[in-house]
Parts: C-alpha cells; structure tokens; sequence
C-alpha cells in the first residue's frame, strides 16, 4: 500500500524564518490529510554554516508550532540515521555507483583551472558552466589519478540534447533544456556530498513520497530527477510553493530585520495565529474561513489550494488574526497569558489582574502592548489639561472641575469599594444633578488615567485602582482644573 511520506528537511543555521515554517507545515499537512507519515531530518554536510544549538532551535520550534514529527533524530524510526553528517559514509558509494552507470564522473581539474575557466568565461560573456575537460580522461588515467591520491570531485554528466520535462503538483509540466544544465558537483574533495546530491540519496532512502520546497528549485528539479533516472528509483511529487514577499515586493530576510518564528512570539503574537497566519501564505482553502486550529488545517488542506503566485506577508493582517484569536479564548487564558506583562509592569502586586483582562482582552491584537496601556495603573501620567474639553460628551474646564467637587464626597463615602456600588453610588448622583452621564464620567477617567485612551471608563479603573488611589488622583485633578482657571 502506499503511504504518503514527507520530511522537513532543515539545515541548523539558526533560527527559523517564516518561509521554513511554511514548508514545515505543508509538509506536516500532506502527511496527515493522507495518514502518512512526517519525517524530520537534519541537513548538517554544510559545516561551514552550522551554529552550535541551531538543531534545539529546531526542535523547540516545530514542539511550539504543534508540528510533530514521526521519525527523526530523537524519536527514531526504520529509516535512521536522520542526522545526514551521520550517514555520510554512503554517499561516495552511490557517487561511485553513478560513475559505473554512465551518469557521473571524476574531475581531477584544480582550483586554479577553474578560477581561469571562470575568468575566460566572464571575458567571453558566457555564464559559468564546467567545460567537461575531465569528461575526455580514459579508464586508465583516472585509475592512475586515484592511485596518486590526486584530489577530485565527482560530477554529475548531463545529457547533451534534448529536454527534461517533470509535473509539479503547483505549476503543471516544467521543460529545461538539457543544455542549460550544468555537470554540477556531487561529492565534494573532502568525501562530503553537495546539498543537491545527498537530498535525493535520503529521499530515495527514506521513502519520501512528497517534497515541498520554494519555487526558486523548480529550474534545478531536472537535474534531481535525472540523478532517480539514472538510478531508477521512483521520482516524488514536487510541490513546488511561491516565495514569500513583503509589500515592497522584496524577499522577506532576517538580514533587512524581517521577523523570524521566534521574533513573532516575543513580540506577542500567539503561536496558533501565526500558524494560520502563515498556512495562508499562499494557501487558500476552498471556503471562505480564515481561522483555522491545526486540527481542522490537518482534515482540509489540499495541495490545490496552493497559489502560484508569491504570497504577500502583512504584519498588519496578521495582527488582526492575533486580536481575533485573543478574544476568542477564555478570559481567565488570557488573563495567564498577560501575567508576565503585568508582572513586568504593575507594581502594586495586590491587584486583581483578572479585572484588568476582562478590560484588556476585547482591545488587545498584540501582547506587547499591555505595559503601554496599563502603565497609567502605576502612576498617574503628566497630563495636558485641555484634555477636559471633550467635544462630544460637551466637557468644558469649568464644568470638569465642578463635576470633580461633587463626586469626590460621594466617593469619599463608599465603604465597600467595588465596581457595583462605584456604579450605583455615580449614577444616584448623575441623576439627582440632571446631568448627563459623560458630563461626570469623562472628567473622571481623565482625572485618575491621565490618558485620552484607556481600556475600561471611569468607574472599572476607579475599582482597580483602589478607593484611596482614585481619590487622590481626583485631588490632583481638581488642583490642575483650578490653576489653569485661575
């Protein structure tokens, strides 16, 4: 029977940026939509690039996005070792095997002679391509080369006429000429296969089934599926995917302060919106929904949904989803997730942070922007007084300062501070002065927040601050409306 096999395939460079959460997760849903199975592998031969606890990044990462893998490094699986550095004593045999089938062969040529290759080639305004000189050597030549320990590579031979044609589940049938393509480099001088060699040796090995990748592969395809030809081995299904863009229309790229996965968490973004966020970078579903748990991305993924054209990653689009996400939830989740904000933030530890949530939830998108909006709790800001004046609720000075005078004993004498009697205790008095209610309520919110904008009016922040609190800011607030009335 045939099983859907994927395998995210990372090389531990560091952190992860969006476009490889991407092909992790369309790799991940594949799978799962058939039942297969998800393989993860790491891609280590590139030493040169390797960052110490890049591969804990990596499996932290895919742990927090909800990825989970069937085989790899740390749970194993029939198809091991899933390290590449570890199966790296294969490669050279299959390099070897290919030579004895026609489809590769050694190149003896130094350093030296392809760097004046290079040069001719430039002068001559032709592109770089080897020039097949160690094509011509004769068994014997290269049985004395190896015997001389002479340094080589082994490339691969490509065909001289003719086209390659492949069928990607994305962008229909793709055609290269054969003569575009280069005799590229499988085994390097040190024994260690090139990226490009070693991917279809583990594929073919681990029984990959499906390869998702960014469409910047789909020109090199043709020479990964000569190397199955030549072996003949099964050819996957390519799913070759758009790139991602920023508005501008350049490559998004950590370099240019691009947010990577782990730099959208700390700036408060929830793992599950970014999840969806980003299944939908050049995904559609066939319905119009938008927000997606993994659980449901896993039942109606489809690979026919993917676009052919770049997808366009907008922050502010994404925030939207973050605050959909955040009021979903129930308040108490939200209330721990906001916990280290506030605990960052608010000094009086004694107050009820619950309070504060059932305020914030409905007008947070983003968790970082908790301290700035709740820092007016810790102490009152210095405010501009022309603040009072409020157009619609027909504030003047005058009429803040006395809606202040009267409130202040009313509240002064409430004996159980809560937001029920604050409520009952403001709006007895509203009605009794004949007012109408933001007349009293602007004038005070200003007063104990300080700020044009607050989560919550009047009475909720004069609950959370405290009765002793509330009254000393209005006592500021009346001292300010009268020196700036004279």
């Amino acid at each position: 029977m045939h099983i859907t096999r994927t395998r995210y395939a990372p090389s531990p460079t560091g952190y992860m940026h969006i476009g490889n959460l991407r092909t992790a997760l369309y790799e991940y849903l594949i799978a799962k939509k058939d039942n297969g199975k998800f393989i993860l592998r790491i891609e280590d031969t590139d030493q040169e690039r390797y960052v110490e606890g890049a591969v804990d990044v990596i499996y932290k990462t895919l742990k927090l996005a909800g990825i989970e893998h069937d085989e790899g490094p740390d749970v194993g699986g029939d198809y091991g070792p899933y390290i590449q550095s570890e199966r790296k004593g294969m490669y050279l045999d299959y390099a070897k095997k290919l030579v004895e089938l026609g489809g590769a062969y050694y190149c003896f040529c130094t350093k030296e002679r392809l760097a004046q290759l290079k040069e001719e080639q430039d002068s001559a305004g032709h592109g770089h391509r080897y020039d097949r000189h160690c094509l011509k050597l004769s068994k014997e030549e290269i049985e004395q080369k190896l015997a001389n320990n002479e340094p080589y590579v082994i490339r691969q031979k490509m065909p001289d006429t003719g086209s390659t044609s492949f069928e990607d589940a994305v962008y229909g049938t793709i055609t290269v000429e054969n003569s575009e393509l280069d005799d590229q480099i499988l085994i390097k001088t040190d024994g260690l296969p090139t990226y490009n060699f070693a991917n279809v040796i583990d594929d073919h090995q681990m029984a990959i089934t499906h390869v998702v990748r960014g469409n910047e592969y789909l020109s090199s395809t043709p020479k990964y599926n000569l190397l199955y030809q030549a072996f003949g081995w099964d050819i996957p299904t390519y799913v070759h995917v758009p790139l991602i863009l920023k508005a501008s229309g350049q490559k998004l790229s950590k370099r240019a302060g691009d947010p990577s996965f782990e730099d959208l968490v700390s700036m408060g973004y929830l793992v599950e919106a970014i999840v969806n966020y980003v299944v939908l970078l050049g995904w559609s579903p066939s319905t119009n929904q938008e927000i997606f748990s993994l659980k449901e991305l896993e039942e109606v993924f489809d690979i026919s949904g993917i676009s052919k054209a770049p997808a366009i990653f907008d922050i502010n689009k994404l925030t939207w989803m973050n605050g959909e996400y955040i009021r979903k939830m129930p308040v108490e989740e939200f209330d721990k997730l906001a916990k280290p904000f506030y605990e960052k933030t608010l000094v009086n530890k004694n107050i009820d942070t619950l309070k504060i949530s059932k305020l914030l939830q409905v007008r947070t998108e983003v968790l970082t922007t908790i301290p700035e909006t709740i820092d007016f709790i810790n102490e009152l800001p210095d405010y501009d007084i022309n603040m009072y004046v409020h157009k619609k609720s027909k504030t003047t000075l005058e009429n803040s300062l006395e809606s202040l005078n009267s409130a202040y004993p009313i509240l002064e004498a409430i004996s159980d501070w809560n937001e029920e009697t604050i409520h009952t205790a403001l709006f007895s008095h509203i009605e009794a002065l004949g007012i109408k209610n933001s007349l009293m309520l602007w004038p005070i919110r200003t007063a104990i927040s300080g700020k044009a904008v607050t989560p919550g009016g009047a009475i909720e922040i004069a609950d959370i601050l405290g009765k002793e609190e509330t009254l000393k800011r209005i006592k500021i607030g009346i001292e300010k409306l009268k020196s700036a009335i004279g």
